[in-house]
């Protein structure tokens, strides 16, 4: 199973406008569209709870999604087995609870502290990043601050409109 972080940042490295965590009220047309096909087609998603407060996901046939959350108990009536889960699990347990289920990708959708937590133990094979040509100075950045040191290699870049959106997909370099 392909373990994928899908996220989208501005040219100076920022993941949300000034804190607020609803990205599409900024990001671009095009990775809007991106992003509503890959999660259409993803037949497992993994997500943070800020992520999901701020741009809950419904139920569906084709997916299931994962919230990592330090208190699933509060989510218990948005649960639906099988279609949306909360967990407290760490991102190694999430995805050896999955490896062998048939998923051919886990797309991790989550928030900076999902990003951090699956590349701090290695578990993520590629990045899928739509960078907007925008500068926010303050906001939240892809990776909490941990000292990380991973190496990428350019799969992919499309530009996608007339501004110079670039839909990049990097794969992770292991050591």
């Amino acid at each position: 199973m392909k373990i994928v972080l899908v996220f989208v940042s501005t040219l100076d490295g920022k993941v949300t406008k000034w804190g607020d965590p609803v990205v599409k009220r900024w990001s671009s047309q095009e990775d809007k569209d991106y992003f509503r096909k890959t999660m259409s087609d993803s037949k497992l998603i993994v997500m943070g709870s800020n992520t999901f407060n701020a741009e809950p996901m419904k139920p569906s046939e084709k997916h299931i999604i994962i919230v990592m959350t330090r208190h699933p108990s509060d989510y218990m009536e948005k649960q639906v087995p099988g279609k949306i889960e909360f967990t407290d699990e760490s991102p190694a347990q999430i995805v050896e609870r999955f490896r062998n289920g048939g998923y051919e990708i886990m797309h991790v959708v989550g928030g900076p502290k999902v990003a951090t937590s699956f590349l701090k133990v290695q578990l993520v094979d590629e990045l899928w990043l739509t960078i907007e040509p925008k500068i926010f100075g303050k906001g939240d950045i892809l990776v909490s601050y941990e000292f990380l040191d991973i190496e990428l290699k350019m799969i992919s870049c499309e530009k996608v409109n007339e501004q110079g959106t670039l839909i990049t997909k990097y794969e992770l370099v292991k050591k």
